[in-house]
């Protein structure tokens, strides 16, 4: 097994709000990953004292745990409770029915010797190599499937899309969340290497059409997780006129992890 992972914040003067880690038992039997994508807040109105790196570290750091130490527990699960550990972790000082309280893209994935076992939360990508090198992508599209103009404004977004019924969900403050995150099991004979990826660095494929998903991997591949961040760099510096970039920030925060199995 090879695991390798490499993380740029989207500027330097900005703390980098992904967070991301990988576990094996001493065994050496199975593994598991967690990659979160904290949501950046408009002028820091959240309704909480505390950072979304912050809170990333505490969700991230509950989702690792018990991803290792409770295999009696299914991810939906673990989600739930590691929502209410870090929830009850402040609640006692912030507002957390803030809509903007400190909140995340959720991808995880544990495997041992017979299956894997997957979850993904919001826009952040999971991506499945086969043995014959086909790529599967396990995708919550809720947030793609919002009418044209939903997202026009935060407000908006805010307003009539984030975490309600017939919009998307991003891990928060509520553990019944964990229960819209997509799911699966899949044998581990089917799956040669995974790849969890924020948007920031799924903008090689999702953004820029550099190559489909099997692409991607590839470049995973042959170049790493940071060969893959500096293509979309590079793409990012070159796109003087944003015509890719006309409704974001030049640079996101940018995520991947790879592993081979």
């Amino acid at each position: 097994m090879r695991i390798e992972l490499a993380t740029v914040a989207g500027s330097p003067d900005r703390p980098n709000e992904d967070w991301a880690a990988t576990t094996v038992p001493a065994s050496g039997q199975g593994g598991a990953l967690v990659l979160l994508d904290g949501v950046t807040p408009p002028r820091g109105d959240d309704g909480c004292v505390h950072s979304v790196p912050w809170f990333t570290a505490r969700l991230g750091g509950a989702l690792v745990e018990l991803s290792g130490s409770r295999r009696d527990l299914t991810l939906q699960e673990i989600l739930a409770e590691s929502i209410r550990r870090t929830a009850d972790a402040h609640r006692h000082l912030c507002d957390l029915s803030h809509v903007r309280t400190p909140q995340a893209t959720v991808v995880m994935a544990r495997w041992d010797e017979r299956e894997i076992e997957h979850l993904v939360l919001s826009d952040s990508v999971l991506l499945f190599e086969a043995p014959d090198g086909s790529v599967r992508p396990l995708l919550d599209d809720r947030l793609d499937r919002l009418p044209p103009g939903a997202l026009a404004g935060e407000a908006i977004a805010d307003a009539q899309a984030r975490n309600k019924e017939g919009g998307f969900f991003t891990a928060a403050a509520d553990p019944s969340v964990a229960a819209r995150a997509v799911t699966g099991r899949t044998p581990v004979a089917r799956v040669r290497a995974l790849a969890a990826l924020t948007d920031g660095a799924a903008r090689w494929t999702e953004m820029f059409r550099e190559g489909d998903w099997a692409d991607c991997l590839g470049v995973l591949r042959k170049e790493g997780t940071q060969g893959l961040i500096d293509r979309v760099r590079a793409l990012e510096d070159a796109d003087t006129e944003r015509t890719r970039l006309r409704r974001s920030k030049t640079h996101d925060d940018a995520t991947a992890v790879y592993a081979v199995l």
